[in-house]
């Protein structure tokens, strides 16, 4: 696994391991196999591990803990802070708040079993606290050692460079996929003048790009895409006939379209690392050989004219979950 380098000089795999699935939110989990994902994914040379304190909400920071307990040096881990839940999994808003930073990253540290967190963002912007304030905390937490750089998700232009200049930003995080490409109007621009990386998360727009669902009746029980607006009604098969095109062209290149769609990402710029998520061995293994799969400028061409930009119905949150977008 080639790597890549993010801002500050943070260097992670050019794929990473987004490690929410294996707890919550995308059906029944499996911890023994979720473990033995994180461990594959190192043998590949995936270093760069993803989680959070909401996912679980909790345990998938202790799950991750587990999994890399005795190997912490082969791994760039990345966590996050700022949606806040109860134990019962209730979401109780977001907090930037000092106070509440140095809280949650003693406790990141306690359920991770580490003495430093190499990422720490700021899951979403609490719009009642100045960035300036969210940021100086965690300014902070770098001075202590407790984490080695910073970094931000879903934060808008205008807050990105606020917080750059209180302390350098390493990375961005934020969805971006063939499904989700808002980014690239000024977010990217943005992120590419200050230095600051870019961490793509849900590179297969939630799965759907892997053509492993033929109707929203696919999705197993409890699964929270159930509801997603780009899952549900008329919007689910208009989505599919845009995968259909895109998987001729996979099969042209020997390739999934799960492939297809992280390639297409890797090749959107040497600063962008994806982190698809997932919870078993063998979907890691044809993720990651999307890292080998070159597209030329005549296949770019051609993806963008299967999905261009726009094409995808449905937003990319319900309702609820976008108020949480900083803008």
């Amino acid at each position: 696994m080639r790597r890549r380098r993010l801002g500050g000089g943070l260097e992670v795999s050019e794929i990473g391991l987004g490690c929410m699935g294996m707890s919550e939110f995308y059906g029944p989990a499996d911890e023994r196999e979720a473990v033995a994902t994180i461990h594959r994914a190192l043998e590949l040379g995936i270093d760069f591990l993803d989680t959070a304190d909401m996912y679980g909400p909790f345990t998938n920071e202790r799950l991750v803990g587990r999994a890399i307990a005795g190997r912490r040096d082969e791994v760039v881990l990345a966590t996050k802070f700022g949606n806040v839940r109860g134990e019962d999994g209730s979401f109780l808003g977001v907090r930037g708040d000092p106070e509440y930073v140095r809280r949650a990253c003693d406790a990141s540290l306690r359920r991770l079993g580490v003495d430093h967190i190499d990422l720490y963002y700021q899951h979403r912007v609490d719009p009642e606290v100045p960035i300036e304030e969210t940021v100086g905390a965690m300014k902070e937490l770098v001075e202590a050692g407790k984490v080695r750089h910073i970094g931000l998700s879903e934060a808008a232009p205008r807050t990105i460079r606020r917080a750059h200049a209180v302390h350098p930003v390493a990375a961005l995080q934020t969805e971006y996929s063939l499904f989700s490409r808002d980014v690239e109007a000024e977010i990217l621009p943005t992120v590419r003048e200050l230095g600051i990386g870019f961490v793509a998360y849900s590179p297969l727009g939630r799965g759907f790009l892997t053509r492993r669902f033929l109707s929203p009746e696919d999705l197993p029980e409890g699964d929270f895409r159930r509801g997603h607006p780009r899952f549900t009604g008329e919007n689910f098969y208009r989505n599919l006939e845009l995968v259909d095109r895109l998987e001729e062209i996979a099969a042209e290149k020997g390739a999934t379209t799960a492939q297809l769609a992280i390639a297409w990402v890797l090749h959107q710029g040497e600063d962008i690392v994806p982190i698809p998520g997932t919870k078993s061995r063998g979907r890691l293994e044809e993720n990651a050989a999307a890292a080998d799969l070159e597209l030329t400028p005549q296949d770019l061409r051609r993806i963008e004219e299967a999905m261009p930009r726009g094409a995808v119905a449905g937003a990319r949150y319900d309702e609820r979950r976008m108020r949480t977008i900083d803008r």
